[in-house]
C-alpha cells in the first residue's frame, strides 16, 4: 500500500458517522434547537445528556429528519440534510423511539416480521441478544413488560443492516436488573455499529459510554469523554442537576 492509500484509508477511519453543524429546530414559536453542532465517532457509544426539555429527543429526530430542520447532517461524509426519513433510514440509520412504540395487538414474532419479512424471531441476532423473545415469539407485545417490549424495540430496529443507531431513553421506567440486560445489549451492539444514546441513567452512561454531548437551552454546552464527565461531582451537578443525580445513585 503506497503511504497515499494508507493516510486516504486513516482519513477515512477516523471520519465520524455523523457530523451535525449549525443545527436549528423551530416549532411555531419555539426554537428548541439553537445551534447545535457535535460528531459523532464511528466506533462505540456516544451520549446525549442533558435536564429534561433541553432538545434531546428532538435532536435525535431531527438528524433522522422527523423534525423540522435547518443547518448541516452528514452520514459518513454525505450530506443527508435534504433526504427523506425513509432514505435515511434505508441507508443505515436504526431508530428506537422513547416510547418503543411496539403493535401492542401484535404478537412479538408478528412485530419483528414487520422488518425481518420471513425471518422475524428466527433471526440469529435475535436468538443471540434476545433468547426470551424467542420463547414469547406468540405472545402479544402488549401483554409484555416494559422492559421486554424494549427489548421488542431494539430487536426490531436490529434486524435491519445498520450504520448508526439512534437510541432514546432504553432505560427509562425499567426495574435495576432489566437496565442491566439492556445496557448489556447496547454494549454488545455497540462493538459492530456506533450509537449516538440520549441516556438519563448515569451509571448506564459510564458503563457503556465513549464520548458525551451535553445539551442545555437548544445548546451543546459540553463534550468530552464519558468517564471525565461522570467522575467530575461539581461537573456533574453543573451541566445535569439534580434530576440527574439522583438517577445516578440508584
Amino acid at each position: 500500500m503506497t503511504t497515499t492509500t494508507t493516510t486516504s484509508a486513516r482519513r477515512q477511519e477516523a471520519q465520524p458517522i455523523l457530523r451535525v453543524e449549525d443545527l436549528h429546530v423551530r416549532y411555531g414559536g419555539s426554537h428548541v434547537l439553537q445551534g447545535v453542532s457535535f460528531d459523532v465517532p464511528a466506533t462505540g457509544v456516544t451520549a446525549l445528556l442533558g435536564r429534561n426539555g433541553v432538545g434531546k429527543t428532538t435532536t435525535l429526530k431531527a438528524v433522522l429528519g422527523l423534525a423540522p430542520r435547518s443547518g448541516g447532517v452528514a452520514l459518513a461524509g454525505r450530506d443527508v440534510t435534504r433526504w427523506s426519513v425513509t432514505r435515511t433510514v434505508r441507508e443505515g440509520v436504526g431508530y428506537v423511539p422513547e416510547d418503543r412504540e411496539v403493535f401492542g395487538g401484535l404478537t412479538v414474532e408478528e412485530n419483528l416480521r414487520l422488518v425481518g419479512g420471513d425471518v422475524g424471531v428466527d433471526a440469529p441476532i435475535v436468538g443471540e441478544l434476545f433468547p426470551d423473545l424467542v420463547r414469547r415469539r406468540a405472545q402479544k407485545a402488549g401483554t409484555l413488560s416494559g422492559g421486554q417490549q424494549q427489548m421488542v424495540a431494539l430487536a426490531r430496529v436490529l434486524l435491519r443492516d445498520n450504520r448508526l443507531l439512534l437510541v432514546d431513553e432504553p432505560t427509562k421506567g425499567l426495574a435495576p436488573k432489566l437496565v442491566t440486560e439492556v445496557a448489556d445489549v447496547l454494549a454488545r451492539v455497540a462493538q459492530t455499529t456506533p450509537i449516538l444514546l440520549v441516556e438519563q441513567n448515569l451509571p448506564v452512561v459510564r458503563r457503556i459510554a465513549d464520548t458525551v454531548v451535553v445539551l442545555d437551552a437548544g445548546q451543546v454546552v459540553h463534550r468530552g469523554p464519558a468517564e471525565e464527565l461522570v467522575s467530575d461531582p461539581d461537573l456533574t451537578r453543573e451541566l445535569l442537576g439534580v434530576s440527574m443525580r439522583r438517577e445516578a445513585r440508584q
